[in-house]
């Protein structure tokens, strides 16, 4: 019976287990820096003050709505890949390319460019891990990446319109 439960608990998923190393590593630093921008877009939503203030609350809290979505399906990637998803603060800390959420919130002009530097952030992210799922043939993974460029990309170009004079 060992022999049969070692068979089965073996990922054979056609992804060799160096690849989905890689790949749930590059993951879990893409979950910690969603989440990470998740909690700083709510800290905006929450702190937001100015003229600007129902536009921004409103679109925060679209926006931090749609991060708090995509933790789960990254985290389930991860531990499709046969690996643990990183779930505590202290490991996102470590995990993530962003800064902490700021301790005491900005004017909305530099909430608003912090965010852009937030999504620019994660899409890079998540742009570094694509080679590695298209050369190990990892298409649900791609197609997860490519999903979060597209968000990420667009939020970016959205904040960034705010700014323009």
């Amino acid at each position: 019976m060992s022999n049969q439960s070692n068979s089965l608990n073996k990922i054979d998923i056609g992804i060799n287990e160096k690849d989905r190393q890689t790949i749930a590593d590059g993951l879990s630093q893409l979950l910690a820096d969603t989440y990470t921008l998740y909690l700083t877009t709510h800290n905006f939503h929450w702190n937001v003050t100015g003229p600007m203030f129902n536009t921004l609350h409103v679109m925060f809290m679209g926006q931090y709505t749609e991060l708090w979505n995509a933790v789960d399906p990254i985290a389930e990637r991860i531990r499709a890949l046969g690996h643990f998803a990183p779930g505590s603060y202290q490991q996102f800390s470590k995990l993530a390319s962003l800064p902490d959420v700021p301790t005491y919130p900005p004017k909305a002009v530099d909430m608003i460019k912090t965010l852009v530097k937030g999504h620019e952030a994660v899409a890079r992210t998540a742009r570094g891990i694509l080679n590695t799922a298209d050369d190990a043939n990892d298409q649900p993974t791609a197609d997860l990446l490519t999903q979060r460029l597209d968000i990420h990309e667009k939020t970016a170009w959205m904040l960034r319109s705010l700014l323009e004079e």
